[in-house]
């Protein structure tokens, strides 16, 4: 089992952000990447199809023989990990805003959240932010036309700039200390988000931790990869390959598949 592929799935190209993190901590581990694009963002969409989605991404993984799911998508976390827990013999493991760090650390008593509708109105969020957040203020805000702008390639673009000017106002404005990002499509975002946000504010998103916690629980069940071979990452989406090639650099070939 050692030797079968961690697989990770994401709404989208963003989970290569994830991807990253856990082939620099992990670099002898064989990968299986799926962004499901043709369905991004998972954040506008209804828990009930979250879930569905979730399903449809888990059981190609696993028919791909993966031994463990990285749930690349703090939407899809929030809305969905328990049922793939309860429904599948496998270990998986999601993501969730860094609130709490940002919280326990925090000067101003003032934090902001940019994550997806779906990952702000979900109950693990919630539960989450209550626990950790109830006595700071914290600005949220929902990253509404993001993630379609990196879907499209247009990270860098004019738009972009104008759409993270706007988001990021009302928590400038309420002098927040800590940014978190609740979205793994966002850590593209860091070039900009740098220049638009005051010096003083720190930028939390949650990718070594992920990558952290992926190899501690492989440690767990004994499914470390000890041989130290090329290994083999393979990337599959159902959108534009050329835009996820262009964000691992050039460096990785990626397939279309249609699921």
């Amino acid at each position: 089992m050692s030797k079968q592929p961690i697989g990770i799935f994401d709404s989208g190209v963003g989970g290569t952000s994830i991807w990253k993190e856990i082939h620099a901590l992990l670099p002898y581990e064989n990968t299986i990447y799926l962004a499901d694009s043709a369905n991004a963002p998972y954040g506008l969409k209804g828990k009930d199809r979250i879930i569905e989605l979730s399903i449809k991404n888990t059981e190609y993984l696993i028919n791909e023989g993966c031994k463990l799911i990285v749930v690349a998508c703090n939407t899809a976390t929030t809305n969905a990990i328990s049922i793939l827990r309860t429904n599948y013999n496998i270990p998986f493991i999601g993501i969730e805003p860094a609130i709490k760090p940002a919280a326990l650390q925090t000067k101003t008593n003032s934090v902001g959240i940019l994550a997806t509708k779906g990952t702000l109105s979900s109950e693990l969020f919630s539960k989450t932010s209550g626990l950790f957040a109830s006595n700071i203020k914290v600005i949220e805000q929902v990253g509404e036309g993001i993630v379609e702008l990196i879907e499209a390639g247009k990270v860098y673009s004019e738009a972009m700039r104008q759409l993270l000017i706007s988001h990021l106002k009302p928590m400038i404005e309420a002098n927040i200390d800590y940014l978190v990002l609740g979205c793994t499509h966002y850590p593209y975002l860091m070039p900009l988000l740098l220049e638009l946000l005051p010096k003083q504010v720190k930028i939390i998103d949650s990718g070594e931790a992920v990558a952290r916690q992926t190899k501690a629980i492989l440690e767990k069940h004994k499914l470390l990869n000890i041989e130290t071979g090329k290994p083999k990452n393979t990337f599959f989406t159902n959108g534009n390959p050329d835009v996820m090639a262009s964000l691992l650099d050039d460096k990785f070939e990626v397939s279309y598949l249609n699921f």
